[in-house]
């Protein structure tokens, strides 16, 4: 090979490159090539592009590869994994350049291609790609002048849209660098379906048959089906999507005929993927199903997919987010050969996905993606897409009075005014709620440590549970140190425990599930059982998440004290394998609440299910006092209110009643003023000399002693372990 050639292996783009139209390759492969950051190179697959060429990051230094995105793979006709031939060349400026749209197109300003792709080094042939209000508009050049090995566009390029005419081929609408997060799950599917069919070669030499079906399963949102799109655009084969309900017909025979058909003409077109999204409406099981239809359509594609005919080079890819639901006859070998299981992006994948998803927005340099992909737990890809979405409404609505909306067309720099900041980000946030959640959503409790007066022991016995885990997840797996799976709060009522469970939740900044015990319980078997299954396979899916249940004593009670129905016996039993049962639960934490302590079954009193059991006692001097100052606060208070003095008063309130005080103290106010003023004109007029004093506390304290010696003090019932 002479000295200014190169053979590098094609690797996938890194996010920031896509559409740029760049290459990147190491330093000795510049040297070799005698070229320098931003020279322009060719590269030769199938057939021959150009790029500009950029250093690669360290981390993939003398690797001997050459990193290009979706576009400038299929300019060259190439797919990851090949080789390709690598020389520098000279680029001219380009004086004009000819396109021809892909797809039909809005009218568009031809200057604005000439200012999107300054600076791309282009040949004929090439299609190019350039952003356009949040999505792509795709050209073909079909001209350049002058006649070069390469050109450059220049701000003093003039482009001419041609005709939407007979371009030479398509262009891959979704490829791998639009899917965030999925690295493995990407790198399991290429091995499956591209090798097969682009080197059936290596199968025969290893003697075994290819793989012939991969079933992805995983919760709505997560890409199952961005990826089986990528997959046929990358692997150049012919690409049939099935979705389930579109073959089903009401007529005896027409829906297994509609089956084979389909199946035939993959075989006729081979090598070719079909892709059946949906696959739990087309193939359920057998045994369940009351209808006839879906049992022979069922059999049809079990026949056709392993049947007695072979099916040539045709790969079956199926998606579904209820894998159980499936005929099991079909997960198995020889039908889906892998299922491969698309989960709910961690931290890292979440910040790919904002990463592919803001590549064409305008960001302001305050956008923190990290930390939004830090409190975005519980979101999948298609939430993330949503996020960015709203942040950009966010900043359309700030700007918009600026906007004027009278023009045919806004100028460049009105448009410049339109530049996404991290507050909209963090106010979208607040709006966009995960997926996985919906059903069980609660609004993020809103309350913050400070806004609870007293319990000092308790909030640190709950920092250290619940939000430290959750915080700071690597120093726990360092030191070893496993996280509880539960926190039992118990103590008299009114002492503050439901609101310390929410404060956690709000702390935490993790989702936060809360049941209400009574809700679960149905006259039907099973079904509370699975009310409960329920509730932690969604925390499990929006992991960090706290579950929060209120009065656990009224679901699991000590069981033999059930009577006849037995069902809190047997939601005591699920709740105890859910706790600590086979399967394991990673990032979920359970509070609950009570203040029968010893009314609930021991088992689940054990260390492993609530390892913490954390008495939340009446509150002293100083706590109720700090409550009255809580509650005091935005309320006009007389010179001489003295909250150390009503603190002495209310010896013996609890957290509630002592909240209480407050209120009723500022009702006495209203009752004095309309008495003095029964106008509302009047009342209006003199509103600002109403002030709660010293003696309006008295009353209130006075007030509120006796309604509770109508009833009897509840003392909590202690809990030894």
């Amino acid at each position: 090979m002479s000295q200014n050639t190169l053979s590098l292996k094609v690797l996938e783009a890194y996010t920031r490159d896509v559409g740029r139209g760049v290459a990147r390759i190491d330093y000795d492969s510049m040297d070799s090539l005698g070229a320098s950051t931003g020279d322009v190179i060719e590269i030769r697959g199938k057939r021959r592009t150009v790029a500009k060429c950029l250093p690669l990051y360290p981390s993939d230094e003398g690797k001997g590869i050459i990193r290009v995105d979706g576009l400038v793979r299929n300019n060259a006709g190439i797919a990851i994994g090949d080789t390709v031939i690598v020389k520098k060349i000279k680029a001219v400026p380009a004086e004009k350049v000819i396109v021809a749209p892909l797809e039909a197109i809005p009218p568009i300003d031809e200057r604005y291609l000439a200012d999107a792709l300054e600076s791309v080094p282009l040949i004929k042939g090439d299609n190019v790609m350039v952003p356009y209000f949040g999505g792509r508009l795709t050209f073909q050049v079909i001209g350049v002048t002058p006649a070069a090995d390469a050109v450059l566009v220049t701000q003093k390029t003039i482009f001419h849209i041609a005709e939407k005419g007979e371009t030479l081929r398509g262009v891959p609408q979704v490829t791998y660098e639009d899917i965030g997060g999925l690295k493995e799950e990407i790198q399991k599917v290429r091995e499956m379906i591209e090798l097969p069919l682009r080197h059936p070669e290596i199968f025969e030499k290893l003697g075994i048959e290819a793989p012939k079906g991969v079933l992805l399963y995983g919760p709505p949102g997560t890409g199952k089906t961005l990826l089986a799109k990528a997959v046929a655009n990358e692997s150049n084969a012919h690409f049939i999507s099935i979705s389930g309900p579109e073959i089903m017909s009401k007529f005896y025979g027409e829906s297994e005929a509609r089956l084979r058909e389909i199946f035939k003409e993959a075989k006729e077109k081979a090598p070719s993927i079909i892709f059946i999204d949906e696959i739990d409406s087309i193939a359920p099981k057998r045994e369940e199903v009351t209808g006839e239809v879906e049992r022979r359509v069922v059999s049809q594609l079990l026949s056709l997919m392993d049947g007695l005919e072979a099916r040539g080079k045709v790969i079956v890819i199926a998606a579904t987010n209820r894998p159980n639901a499936i005929d099991p006859a079909l997960r198995r070998p020889g039908r889906f050969d892998r299922e491969i299981e698309i989960k709910v992006p961690d931290k890292r994948g979440r910040l790919e996905i904002l990463q592919i998803h803001t590549r064409n927005m305008p960001l302001d340099t305050d956008v923190d993606q990290d930390k939004i992909a830090a409190v975005t737990h519980g979101f999948v890809g298609a939430d993330l897409e949503y996020l960015c979405k709203e942040a950009a409404m966010k900043c359309l609505r700030r700007v918009l009075p600026e906007l004027n909306l009278e023009d045919e067309k806004l100028s460049p720099e009105v448009l410049n005014k339109l530049v996404v900041t991290m507050s909209d980000f963090e106010n979208a946030v607040k709006e966009v709620m995960p997926s996985a959640m919906r059903e069980v959503y609660l609004e993020s409790p809103d309350i913050p440590w400070s806004a609870i007066g007293g319990l000092e022991e308790v909030k640190r016995e709950l920092q250290e549970a619940v939000e430290w885990p959750l915080r700071y997840p690597d120093l726990y797996t360092k030191l070893g140190h496993t996280m509880p799976k539960g926190v039992l709060m118990h103590g008299p009522s009114g002492t503050g425990k439901t609101l310390l469970a929410k404060a956690v939740a709000t702390e935490s900044e993790a989702n936060f599930i809360s049941v209400r015990g009574p809700e679960l319980l149905s006259k039907w078997v099973g079904e509370s059982e699975r009310g409960i299954r329920e509730i932690f396979r969604r925390a499990r899916q929006a992991a960090p998440c706290v579950v929060f249940f209120d009065e656990i004593d009224s679901i699991a009670p000590t069981r033999g004290m059930g009577g006849d129905s037995m069902v809190t016996e047997r939601v005591v039993s699920q709740l105890l394998t859910e706790l600590d049962g086979i399967q394991a639960l990673s990032g979920v934490v359970v509070i609950a609440a009570t203040n029968r302590a010893d009314m609930i079954d021991p088992a689940l009193l054990r260390p492993g299910r609530f390892d913490k059991i954390v008495f939340v006692p009446m509150p002293d001097k100083a706590a109720r006092q700090r409550i009255l100052e809580i509650h005091a606060k935005g309320k006009p208070m007389g010179p001489d209110v003295d909250f150390a003095k009503v603190a002495e008063l209310t010896e013996g309130f609890s957290g509630a009643d002592t909240s209480a005080v407050a209120n009723t103290a500022v009702s006495l106010v209203l009752h004095e003023y309309l008495a003095k003023y029964p106008t509302p004109e009047e009342a209006a007029k003199h509103a600002s000399e109403a002030h709660v004093m010293l003696r309006h506390f008295e009353e209130a304290v006075r007030k509120i002693k006796t309604q509770r010696e109508g009833k009897p003090t509840e003392k909590a019932v202690p809990y030894y372990r």
